[in-house]
């Protein structure tokens, strides 16, 4: 706060105080100078002293009005090539260099712009740097308006599962008439995929123009940080989501909490319902070094007076979790014990499930993944949206709609199979929690002769752990580094790899897409004559960022 002697052009914005942003222009400087001279007369500014929007902005600090060197949330993606043929305006060309129609709202010029604004950005501290705290998010709220509060929420936090149930739930909501909005993190392969409206993801020009909305009011909230720690590049997205959401308008949000919970940038919206999926260690460095420590700062997603929908945690978690909600007076839901899987068969493609739901049960329910995970996730999703719409005994949903939305799931990068012959399948496991979880399900749904896994994990991760789970159930394994800068050095996983699978099963190799290719060549490599070809697999997995530079690879859209 201002102290009440502080002249008054000197007093910063108060972050907690809107007013105090009075005659402040939208990046933060005073609207207009009062500088007079002896007579009274207005002084001309001076066109050589330090601007003043740049300065409260937080300098070249604070991200706004320039590229820099760009960090570790680069958007990956397909880029364009734009270089035209000799004698051809850039501007009049598409990526593949054919006339491009104008106002494409994800084409060159769009794409530009993306990057431009990532570049910006990415000068913020990346998700893995934060300050737990909700002042920055909020000031920012209020500035733009209130923009988190204008539709109901499905709020998801948890380690595992979040992505999944996020897209199971989006689809259930659209299927019942809503228009809904998704916002999720992080992004496989390109950066626009975190905010989705109407299922799709929101187009470059769209990304860019939401940034270039709310910057100056980021900027405001940079100058006004007494601590002088500046909005980080995921508070800003999520201020993007909210307001991407409010300009819709869509009539119901479906929020995936970054990291934790209580102090997570997306925990400004008040959620109706709040969604806990499975609880295990991950980013220990802030949730701390037991999964009941993680459970603790993840059940402050649950607000007085809501619906907590909780699945399957071993009992301390669970304890955590329950305390939580009795002291918020919030309403729960138990895997296991008001819903669950009833019935689960592996089927082609996919699986066939039979939920109990908080209505009723709901049977014949195809869903287009694999893995009893994913089963579980069906059964979170469906009990999360039956409480939205105050579902309850003998109150059930459309079953036939129920069946339609989960057929209809897409989750690209969670056993996803990118090419037939031999089998490729990406996943995006990047902790132990996810490996088991791959490992289960690769050992009950699949039958391979040989698989090969190449894995490339970030230097903040269970590396071990990940290689630990994945061991039993893969042949060999092919150490790679995705594109991220926080890659494990390869020879660093090598060694690793070596004591957990003898060096007999390992190889190294310097890139993913080398790395393939190698573990494509064992896979069809037989020094049997009468061992068949057919049934090997590559499995390619370890981060969110290799499952993304994997789809790349093999063509795949972002979604």
């Amino acid at each position: 706060m201002p102290r009440g002697d502080e002249p008054e052009e000197t007093r910063r914005p108060d972050l907690a105080d809107p007013d105090s942003f009075a005659g402040v222009d939208e990046l933060g400087a005073r609207a207009h100078s009062e500088d007079e001279d002896d007579a009274g007369n207005a002084l001309e500014p001076d066109l050589d002293a330090p601007d003043a929007a740049y300065t409260v902005g937080g300098g070249s600090r604070g991200g706004i009005g320039g590229i820099g060197q760009l960090g570790d949330n680069l958007a990956l993606g397909p880029v364009p090539d734009l270089r035209p043929e000799e004698g051809a305006e850039l501007h009049e060309l598409d990526d593949e260099g054919a006339p491009a129609e104008f106002g494409d709202e994800n084409g060159p010029e769009a794409r530009r712009d993306l990057m431009a604004a990532e570049a910006e950005l990415n000068q913020r501290w990346p998700e893995t740097k934060l300050e737990p705290s909700l002042t920055r998010i909020q000031a920012l709220m209020t500035l733009l308006g209130e923009p988190n509060q204008g539709y109901p929420v499905v709020h998801i936090a948890g380690t595992n599962g979040k992505g999944s149930v996020a897209r199971m739930v989006d689809s259930l909501l659209t299927r019942m008439g809503l228009r809904s909005g998704r916002y999720t993190s992080p992004h496989l392969q390109l950066v626009t995929e975190r905010i989705v409206l109407d299922g799709r993801p929101v187009s470059a020009a769209r990304y860019a123009e939401l940034y270039q909305d709310i910057a100056p009011y980021v900027a405001m909230v940079d100058g006004a940080s007494e601590d002088g720690v500046p909005m980080s590049k995921f508070e800003v997205l999520t201020g993007m989501a909210f307001a991407a959401f409010s300009d819709a308008p869509v009539e119901a949000a479906v929020v995936e909490a970054g990291m934790g919970g209580a102090w997570d940038a997306t925990n400004v919206a008040d959620a109706q319902v709040a969604v806990i999926t499975p609880i295990g260690l991950d980013h220990t460095e802030y949730l701390g070094p037991t999964p009941a420590d993680a459970a603790a700062e993840k059940a402050g997603i649950i607000k007085p007076g809501s619906v907590a929908v909780i699945g399957e945690q071993d009992p301390e978690v669970l304890n955590v979790l329950l305390k939580r909600a009795v002291e918020v007076d919030a309403a729960v839901a138990r895997a296991g014990s008001e819903f669950g899987v009833l019935e689960r068969e592996v089927a082609v493609g996919g699986q066939l499930l039979k939920l109990q739901g908080l209505g009723g049960v709901y049977d014949e329910i195809f869903l287009p993944l694999h893995g009893a995970h994913q089963a579980a996730n069906a059964a979170l999703a469906l009990a999360a949206v039956e409480a939205f719409f105050g579902a309850g005994k003998d109150k059930q949903l459309v079953v036939e709609a129920v069946r339609e939305a989960f057929a209809e799931v897409e989750n690209p990068g969670r056993l996803e199979r990118v090419r037939a012959a031999p089998a490729v399948l990406v996943d995006a496991a990047h902790n132990p929690m996810g490996a088991r979880a791959l490992a289960t399900t690769i050992t009950d749904e699949f039958n391979f002769r040989r698989l090969v896994a190449v894995v490339g994990v970030l230097a903040d991760k269970d590396a071990r752990g990940i290689l630990d789970a994945l061991e039993p159930v893969v042949t060999d394994v092919v150490v790679t580094r995705s594109s991220s800068p926080r890659s494990l050095p390869v020879q660093d996983l090598a060694e690793l790899a070596g004591s957990i699978f003898g060096e007999e099963r390992v190889l190294a190799e310097p890139d993913l897409e080398t790395a393939i290719e190698t573990a494509i060549g064992l896979v069809e490599q037989n020094d049997d004559p009468e061992e068949p070809l057919a049934g090997g697999g590559v499995l390619v997995t370890g981060s969110v960022v290799t499952a993304g530079d994997a789809r790349t690879l093999f063509g795949k859209e972002p979604a």
